[in-house]
């Protein structure tokens, strides 16, 4: 598994919430919730030069809403499956808006179980020295047809 470094600025995520306590299958309902009303919120959306979505965010945080890491093991959390939003874009009823503040990341690319690869992602961290500073994040690129990656951050900026 190979690991980038990047620095991200605080962002804005519309998108669909929902928490660990509703029960297995939460997240992938979270995603078709979102992706079957996408046109309520499309117009809210950040775009890249060629006018996709900058990206599709699983954006998570701990029960509080402090955007710390997912409490007892990374099994209790919410979590917001959502777009990054236009920086004054109000999210319409139904959804919820969330800043998510500026890390630096240790990013890399999900191939297979995201379970395993998000335990890869923590020893390599462990292995570095590093520890996380905050949630992780479910990043969706739709430059690279959604290819799936984690955001672990390592650095508040």
């Amino acid at each position: 598994m190979e690991f980038l470094r990047r620095e991200k600025a605080a962002f804005e995520v519309i998108g669909k919430l929902g928490k660990t306590s509703e029960g297995e299958g939460f997240v992938q309902r979270l995603w078709a919730e979102a992706s079957a009303h996408y046109a309520q919120v499309s117009a809210l959306a950040k775009l890249d030069e060629q006018g996709r979505p900058l990206g599709f965010w699983g954006a998570m945080s701990d029960l509080g809403g402090n955007f710390l890491p997912w409490e007892d093991g990374f099994s209790k959390g919410l979590y917001l499956a959502g777009v990054e939003a236009l920086e004054r874009a109000e999210a319409p009823e139904g959804w919820v808006k969330w800043t998510i503040p500026g890390f630096e990341y240790a990013c890399c690319k999900v191939e297979g179980d995201p379970r395993a690869a998000l335990g890869e992602a923590l020893a390599f961290l462990d292995e570095s020295g590093l520890s996380l500073a905050g949630a992780v994040q479910d990043y969706l690129s739709p430059s690279e047809e959604g290819q799936p990656y984690l955001y672990l951050p390592v650095r508040r900026l």
